[in-house]
């Protein structure tokens, strides 16, 4: 743990104690100090210098493509659903009636509805979904490859310094695990994400707890709840301030490790403490993204690109409806296609829309044929379904107002322009400037390419 100490012994801000002391290892991942995270980052040189960014918002669980993207509105009632449709700007082109604000904005967003890997077991799923690949299973757990913002770390690195270039937000996951496959497998662990809070994470759709700046932040800045606290928050903001000056002052800087020097970047620097300072939204901005989890999360990570972060997850779980579909979709979809809304609307106003590609997706869809429920609860759901998954993408250099692929009348699998994981992983990469047949070494020193199927979607160059 890294412990910098500036001014002689009498030195005093704002009740801090004789001698200004800051503990920068606070900020740990999975054991590593930052000053330790920066130099493994550091190790291996990155091939890129791309300036877009992704925000990855994962719907854990498997959301239905009937109820989201890809409604069957003509369909028989046990395959439709209990949900009608909205109409698009697009002739013949629909949405899920719980989804009106990316109906609004269909020429904003593309539609992929022809994805599908034929896989119904949850981990199987999110792997193939997070990496590209097929790899582990729910009898064999551990990841396998490593996942794309992993990749974006690694070959890209931090777009700004004192910035790490991949973040969780509330914790990546999937499925229950964490990282999950959102790790980075055997590209080490300096290219898995830097979780912001795992205290409080796999938070739910209604969950209105306040989501405020994280709290290794507000320790640092000394934010509190009450009224009575903001002065002494301001004297602690001034005293780390004033640290910093006499760090830089007292030449320590200099003779610092310079990854020891990143560390205490993101500890002490104003770019950070910003980035990660929610609080600092207005609040009619805030409100348009939902009161709640996911929506506030969803606007944590517009602030973390437009700092200069490169890929950012936004964890949306609890998505595996077996019953009760009306009451779990019919909560969920809706705080997504909210936060989804204004997230779009916010970079398209702040000039970052082209900059920033925005991937909406699960593990997989669900099956389109409705269930009787569950023993416990007697009322209709959807299982688990690999055979067809849509997927929503914007930004970026994704154009706009266009749908890939289709799904037969009742939505059971693909007719048109069938593509699988592989295939939306090359067109992620794509836009993002990087060489999906780059090779990395696995643990047994055997390399293995990013992709093995490196082919893009082509409606969406």
């Amino acid at each position: 743990m890294l412990t910098i100490h500036s001014g002689p012994p009498q030195t005093n801000c704002a009740g801090m104690t004789r001698r200004a002391a800051l503990r920068a290892g606070v900020l740990s991942l999975t054991g590593l100090t930052l000053s330790d995270y920066f130099r493994l980052q550091a190790a291996q040189p990155t091939t890129g210098s791309g300036e877009k960014s992704v925000i990855l918002i994962w719907l854990d669980g498997g959301p239905s493509h009937m109820e989201t993207f890809d409604p069957k509105p003509e369909a028989p009632e046990e395959y439709r659903g209990p949900f009608g449709v909205c109409r698009t700007a697009i002739p013949g082109v629909c949405v899920s009636e719980l989804m009106p604000g990316v109906a609004q904005r269909i020429r904003k967003v593309a539609l992929l509805r022809s994805l599908h890997h034929d896989n119904g077991d949850h981990f199987a799923a999110a792997h193939w979904m997070t990496t590209g690949r097929l790899g582990s299973n729910s009898v064999n757990l551990p990841q396998k490859y490593p996942s794309i913002g992993s990749y974006v770390a690694r070959i890209q690195g931090p777009r700004k310094a004192g910035l790490p270039p991949y973040v969780g937000l509330p914790s990546a996951e999937t499925v229950y695990l964490f990282p999950g496959y959102m790790g980075p497998a055997y590209l080490g662990g300096a290219y898995g994400p830097f979780d912001v809070d795992r205290e409080n994470k796999y938070l739910g759709a209604t969950d209105t707890r306040p989501i405020r700046a994280p709290q290794w932040l507000r320790h640092l800045s000394g934010s509190g709840e009450a009224a009575a606290q903001v002065q002494e928050r301001q004297h602690l903001l001034h005293a780390f301030d004033t640290l910093r000056r006499d760090v830089d002052q007292s030449g320590v800087m200099q003779s610092m490790d310079q990854f020891q020097q990143q560390a205490l970047d993101l500890m002490l620097g104003s770019q950070a403490r910003i980035a990660f300072d929610i609080e600092r939204e207005p609040a009619k901005l805030a409100e348009r993204y939902g009161a709640n989890a996911w929506g506030r999360y969803t606007l944590m990570a517009r602030r973390l690109v437009e700092a200069g972060v490169r890929f950012v997850t936004v964890d949306m779980p609890h998505w595996d409806d077996h019953s009760s579909l009306h009451r779990g979709h019919g909560t969920k979809v809706p705080v997504v296609d909210r936060a989804v809304s204004a997230l779009l609307d916010d970079l398209e106003v702040r000039g970052l829309l082209d900059q920033v590609l925005v991937i909406v997706m699960g593990e997989f869809g669900r099956t389109p044929r409705i269930n009787k429920g569950l023993p416990n609860d007697p009322v209709p759901g959807r299982d688990h379904w690999g055979n067809a998954i849509s997927v929503l993408l914007a930004g970026g250099g994704i154009p706009g107002g266009v749908v890939v692929g289709a799904t037969n009348a009742r939505g059971e699998h693909p007719v048109q322009q069938a593509v699988t994981p592989q295939n939306l992983h090359a067109t992620i990469y794509h836009h993002l400037g990087i060489d999906p047949n780059l090779t990395f070494k696995d643990h047994t020193g055997r390399p293995i390419p990013i992709l093995d199927d490196p082919t893009p979607i082509r409606e969406l160059m």
